[in-house]
């Protein structure tokens, strides 16, 4: 079907005012010189007349290389254009998730002169998203990343060849506090270990429990000798604190162990093992370090 240049105006009228789609016209170098209503509906300020807002101008720094990308792209021709995500910035200061595709304007003479972008919310997508990560990768009593999250993370530093020690921490005796105390109060005293896990590691340390009651944390960039002093002020300070869990007051321990993240995911995990099992085996609440490998003779 065939418009008229004015039946096509009235037809963009009346989808730009009934879509919830932003509808962007901007110029070659990203001015936004049009915008449908649905702009200042999610909070973007209106272009100026005398100095145009850009494109960029309303995507977080993290996010403007790709959509720049994007934009650059389209004005070069490429009509297959994937949708864009990226996080906004709006008036309001809230945080709000936006995907764009763009597409070349052209004149009666092929000539690119600018690009014509829709823009729609994917908040609701992405709290979706995020809760069905939440839901996948993280242990709902303690709120930490979990076993698959663990692996998964591990699996990465090794295949980047990230430097960084792997340590692996158990409570102390938990069945029996589970069979004295009850479950509740055991729940209670992962609570509190993986509180103290989190006010004592660093910001860059990546926290999981991994089983019942034991934890693992990925130290990147740490040394061996790094990670033995970080995970013993842990272990010593769980050691001399007497919590009130439940009804009860009494000291929780832990041992714990470190290996160095290194060959494999497999290799890593099992040399951090072999060492908590020698912490358990020299009576608990102490600190073990994986056994120094022998020199190669090649």
């Amino acid at each position: 079907m065939n418009f008229t240049l004015q039946e096509s105006s009235t037809l963009y009228g009346l989808l730009a005012e009934s879509t919830s789609d932003v509808i962007l016209k901007t110029d070659r170098e990203g001015a936004i010189v049009h915008a449908s209503p649905a702009f200042e509906r999610f909070g973007f300020r209106p272009p100026e007349a005398r100095l145009p807002a850009r494109l960029l101008d309303l995507v977080e720094p993290s996010h403007r290389q790709e959509v720049a990308k994007a934009h650059s792209e389209a004005l070069e021709g490429n009509e297959t254009g994937a949708w864009v995500e990226f996080r906004a910035i709006t008036s309001d200061e809230r945080q709000h998730w936006f995907e764009i595709r763009t597409r070349g304007l052209r004149d009666e003479e092929g000539n690119v002169y600018g690009a014509l972008s829709v823009m729609r919310s994917i908040d609701e997508r992405r709290h979706l998203k995020d809760q069905l990560f939440a839901a996948t990768y993280t242990d709902p009593l303690t709120r930490l990343t979990n076993r698959a999250a663990f692996i998964s993370m591990l699996d990465h530093m090794i295949e980047k060849e990230m430097s960084g020690c792997l340590a692996l921490f158990s409570i102390d005796f938990f069945r029996t506090i589970n069979m004295k105390y009850g479950q509740s109060t055991g729940d209670e005293v992962l609570v509190v270990f993986a509180d103290l896990l989190r006010e004592m590691l660093r910001s860059e340390d990546i926290i999981s429990r991994i089983g019942s009651e034991r934890f693992a944390v990925l130290l990147p960039r740490t040394t061996p000798e790094q990670a033995q002093a970080i995970c013993h002020r842990v272990v010593t300070t769980l050691a001399e604190l007497r919590h009130k869990v439940g009804e009860s007051r009494f000291a929780i321990t832990a041992s714990a162990s470190i290996a160095h993240i290194a060959d494999s995911l497999d290799s890593t995990i099992e040399r951090a093992e072999l060492a908590l099992f020698c912490a358990k085996a020299k009576g608990r609440n102490r600190l073990e370090m994986e056994k120094a490998r022998p020199a190669s003779t090649h």
